[in-house]
């Protein structure tokens, strides 16, 4: 049998007036709109790992009992294989700002019924997911 490389990554779900938080990635780093969050670290727990990379990426500070799983998207690539746990965060403190800026150009909130062009199509889904009310989806890209 084949083997696989598997990896866990964390996403942050913040929402406000409509709106959902959005990182501008450099150009060198796709130009793409993401979420915050990333690769959970061997040592960590996902909750720990997403209040970690909000402060890291984007300056907010939120709780791990803020942290609410929303939703888990399992995405295929070849042979790869990615669980990504998107937590929803309804407090938080700070301005949302990047701290990143050789991975961010900005953070800003984006109208969630008039989504930019430029967002991930694994975002784009996840977000129509998330809005359908649905915990589970899979993505083949």
């Amino acid at each position: 049998m084949a083997k696989s490389k598997n990896i866990l990554k964390v996403r942050l779900l913040l929402f406000s007036n409509g709106r959902v938080l959005l990182l501008h990635q450099t150009k060198k780093n796709g130009g793409n709109l993401s979420l915050v969050g990333g690769t959970i670290d061997p040592d960590e727990h996902a909750r720990r790992s997403l209040v970690r990379e909000s402060i890291e990426e984007a300056g907010i500070i939120v709780k791990e009992e803020d942290l609410h799983l929303k939703h888990v998207l399992h995405k295929m690539t070849g042979k790869k294989h990615r669980m990504t746990l998107y937590f929803q965060a309804d407090i938080y403190d700070g301005f949302p700002h990047t701290r990143e800026p050789e991975k961010f150009q900005q953070a800003a909130w984006y109208n969630l019924d008039d989504l930019p062009a430029k967002l991930t199509g694994t975002v784009r889904h996840v977000l129509k997911e998330v809005r359908k009310g649905n915990i589970y989806s899979e993505f083949k890209k």
